[in-house]
């Protein structure tokens, strides 16, 4: 049997806030329309033009991270593309296609610099990293007392 393979990997800003709802069954289900914008310069005037592309991103069983998916943010989200298909209200078959995504990490954006951590595969709350020491100058190239002896080393 041939191999195949459904991956999709984008970096972008979430549209609007995202919404989730529950199925009768009770499981959650998120989504969000997510900005992709693909830059290039043209070759007739050598202006530079921007493209925006709209996608709808769906999260099953992640109810908590609609808390942080807020319109604005930036999110690097990794999945498979979905093509469903419905009737419209005229009774026209409609075919829509998603991005069911499978990991979520939330990159900031639109004044939020706080870093984000990832956690069993799918993003987490914001948590606040401390600052780490800067090395002092040093005017000879002697390695900083690290409080390790020759006594540690096992060989």
């Amino acid at each position: 049997m041939a191999r195949s393979v459904n991956k999709v990997i984008l970096i972008g800003n979430l549209g609007r806030d995202a919404e989730t709802k529950f199925t009768p069954s009770g499981t959650s289900v998120t989504r969000f329309p997510l900005a992709t914008t693909r830059r290039w310069k043209d070759q007739q005037s050598g202006e530079w033009k921007d493209e925006t592309n709209w996608t709808n991103v769906t999260v099953w069983r992640q109810e908590n991270l609609a808390n942080y998916l807020t319109k604005g943010k930036q999110v690097y989200v990794e999945g498979r593309l979905q093509t469903r298909s419905y009737d419209d209200k005229d009774g026209k078959k409609v075919y829509a296609t998603d991005v069911i995504a499978e990991d979520i990490l939330l990159l900031g954006g639109r004044g939020d610099s706080a870093p984000m951590e990832e956690g069993s595969g799918m993003a987490s709350a914001p948590r606040a990293q401390a600052p780490r020491p800067r090395p002092s100058a040093s005017t000879h190239d002697e390695p900083p007392e690290m409080g390790i002896t020759d006594d540690d080393i096992p060989f």
